[in-house]
């Protein structure tokens, strides 16, 4: 199984649920039984014996007891694979998925770049009427994804994280690595976000 599965971390795999232990769920492979903890599964997600499952394999270790394959759906991972399953030039890296930050069945942020001028990596990812998007987020038990453009510049970059929310100034504390911005009143909830998530 460890031989089977140690090349194989970072992809999806299907599987079906074979038990549920405290909140782990025990997902048979096929080829090999994997565990998705509960802290790696979306809350509020359900799962009963039989049910099909989608998982991210994020890592594969060799313990006392025998391989481990852990499983996740709560993983950026699990969200830049599906991504790569949905929108084509992902998948041929003509648009590369640069960082993932979830907070698991509630909300993600994705920053994306274009290889080609001609593309704009955000509309592609989104697709016509939201179509691609949709895909990921019904997979995802609804979590809303923001898509956003990766910029080298943290000036920049911080600026579309925080959309739709309007910064008056930002400086970049580059030794610290912290980034001060200034929001006017009325855009202040925006730039934090739900319960602090930004």
């Amino acid at each position: 199984q460890f031989e089977e599965y140690k090349d194989r971390v970072g992809e999806i795999v299907n599987g079906t649920v074979k038990r549920v232990e405290y909140g782990n769920v025990v997902v048979d492979l096929g080829r090999g039984e994997g565990i998705m903890r509960r802290d790696q599964s979306i809350p509020r997600e359900n799962f009963n014996i039989g049910d099909r499952i989608r998982c991210y394999i994020y890592d594969v270790r060799r313990e006392t007891k025998g391989p481990q394959i852990l499983l996740s759906r709560a993983h950026g991972g699990f969200m830049a694979k599906l991504c790569a399953q949905e929108v084509p030039e992902v998948y041929d890296a003509v648009i590369e998925i640069r960082a993932v930050a979830r907070d698991p069945g509630s909300r993600a942020k994705m920053a994306v770049i274009s290889n080609d001028n001609s593309i704009d990596p955000v509309g592609a990812c989104v697709g016509m009427r939201g179509a691609r998007g949709k895909n990921i987020v019904r997979e995802l038990n609804n979590e809303k994804v923001d898509i956003i453009r990766w910029s080298e510049d943290p000036k920049e970059f911080v600026r579309e994280a925080l959309k739709p929310a309007e910064l008056r100034s930002i400086t970049v504390d580059e030794a610290n690595k912290i980034v001060h911005v200034t929001v006017d009143e009325m855009d202040l909830s925006k730039a934090i976000g739900r319960k602090g998530q930004n």
